[in-house]
């Protein structure tokens, strides 16, 4: 009897040990790189996650050129790439994956929504793109190889890598992704950086929503990697938000019934953003943008 009484308490004991919390450490920091194109590659960025088994890549840039140094800067850390994570489906941000990739087995990541958007909207970027860029243009591309879902997980490098869908925002479908255990997010365009912003897909409602939700889903020191940019802190997500809300604030002034804006008020708008957010450089994307602002607040004059 006291044999089994013995062996009963010390049995409860074991159990109630590993009922107790345990703390959850944090994986090693892994080494993050920005490759960030020069002005001809409207300054896109793409990051390499570098592990100890080997590189992980957040987007794969526009030119073939940009692409290339990428390429050869992965070579370049002698370690095998592991992994290209794309966050949403504008071509600056995967017309490199080819390049990227080629002559390896490595899977090209997106969630269904980004795949969707790029397979849906290619043909018809290469048309409004190839004649500006020429021989940059890559081809062919490649398209994602695997697809996520909303907070799926995708393990590289023994890493945890947490997908986020967020829907319609800079463009049609966009995403971001995580690595669990560290205050890091990889953003896409959900926030520029010292450059205006992309607004021709004309949902900046939808975006100025998102942008409330990622500044409640992030610690307070978590690092932003943008498509465009300097790395930040939270305080790019409250720009990006005061940018917008300018913008909007001029386009509905210039436009109040959603008509196409003509030359002298394209200019007047850009004007207007240098004053109000100096610094800024791709003003281009400004006017490329406007009309489509313009037809999104008259049919939301919300």
């Amino acid at each position: 009897m006291r044999t089994t009484t013995i062996f009963l308490t010390s049995l409860l004991a074991a159990l109630l040990a590993c009922g107790e919390p345990r703390s959850v450490p944090r994986p090693a920091a892994p080494r993050i790189e920005q490759i960030a194109s020069p002005a001809e590659g409207i300054f896109a960025n793409a990051y390499l996650i570098e592990t100890t088994d080997g590189v992980v890549v957040v987007d794969a840039m526009l030119r073939v050129s940009d692409a290339d140094a990428l390429r050869a800067r992965i070579a370049a850390l002698g370690k095998p790439l592991l992994g290209v994570l794309l966050t949403h489906g504008h071509p600056d941000h995967y017309n490199g994956a080819a390049i990227v990739t080629a002559g390896r087995d490595v899977p090209v990541i997106a969630t269904r929504e980004v795949d969707r958007v790029i397979r849906a909207d290619d043909a018809a970027k290469e048309k409004q793109w190839k004649p500006m860029f020429g021989d940059q243009w890559p081809a062919p591309r490649a398209f994602p190889s695997r697809l996520v879902g909303d907070g799926e997980v995708v393990r590289l490098g023994g890493l945890s890598f947490r997908a986020h869908v967020v829907g319609p925002a800079e463009s049609h479908s966009d995403s971001y992704w995580t690595i669990d255990g560290l205050p890091v997010a990889f953003v896409g365009d959900l926030v520029f950086s010292g450059t205006h912003s992309y607004i021709t897909d004309g949902h900046t409602t939808a975006w100025l929503a998102a942008l409330e939700r990622l500044a409640m889903a992030f610690p307070a020191e978590v690092t932003l990697y943008p498509g465009h940019g300097k790395p930040g802190g939270a305080e790019l997500i409250g720009a990006e938000r005061r940018y917008l809300e300018r913008l909007r604030v001029v386009v509905r002034r210039l436009s109040p019934n959603g008509a196409p804006l003509g030359d002298a008020a394209k200019a007047e708008l850009v004007a207007e953003l240098a004053r109000l957010e100096p610094g800024l450089t791709l003003d281009f994307l400004v006017g490329l943008g406007a009309d489509a602002v313009a037809r999104e607040l008259a049919a939301d004059p919300r």
